[in-house]
């Protein structure tokens, strides 16, 4: 809206001047780079809103993905409905597995980066009094459980050097930590980003 603004009255200060107004008054030319100064201080000023107290940059999980990948999965799992659809799989076969679908494409800028996220906990071992030094993290309940795993650049592998219990899957949790572009891969489903974990805690709405 702020940019049909910005050229209105240039508009009609043209169209006076085609109807014969003797104004000498001359319309405001909008300055570029003023206007580009206030967009990049307000990319600052969001920017700044997602940092924490102790640096930690508070992202989405589609800042995971590089710029096309979206696409690239889409055009992926359009692929693998067809080749279902060709030759389909007889449930409780071998072949009756959930796949993971995607690619290890990662958004290299984010490598080592002091991040924020929200999301669900997959362990790997689930003893009621597990000590977890590792997991995964899901942007949704059931990945990897009930449903098929989400893609590679969609699933982080979590790793800690002071173990914690995890006892609620259907709770979602932030964690923080630094964010690396190490694969991993493991039985339940593979990762393409790795977080080393600061601190877990419970995610309320």
């Amino acid at each position: 809206m702020k940019r049909s603004s910005t050229f209105v009255f240039p508009v009609l200060a043209l169209a006076l001047v085609a109807c014969g107004s003797n104004s000498s008054t001359e319309a405001e030319v909008p300055d570029a780079s003023q206007e580009q100064a206030d967009a990049e201080q307000q990319d600052s000023s969001v920017l700044e809103d997602r940092i924490d107290a102790d640096g930690f940059e508070e992202i989405g999980w589609e800042d995971l993905l590089p710029v096309g990948e979206e696409e690239r999965i889409a055009e992926l799992y359009r692929m693998q409905l067809q080749a279902l659809a060709t030759n389909p799989v007889r449930e409780g076969s071998a072949a009756d597995k959930a796949l993971q679908i995607g690619t290890f494409n990662v958004v290299e800028e984010l490598d080592g980066v002091k991040v924020k996220l929200p999301g669900y906990t997959v362990p790997f071992d689930f003893s009621p009094n597990a000590e977890i030094s590792d997991f995964l993290l899901v942007p949704y309940y059931g990945a990897c459980l009930h449903s098929p795993p989400p893609p590679p650049n969609q699933t982080l592998y979590i790793t800690t050097d002071n173990p914690i219990r995890i006892t609620e899957l259907d709770q979602a949790v932030w964690v923080r930590g630094v964010l690396k572009a190490d694969r991993q891969n493991t039985e339940t489903a593979d990762a393409a980003y790795t977080l080393v974990l600061s601190d877990i805690e419970e995610y309320t709405y």
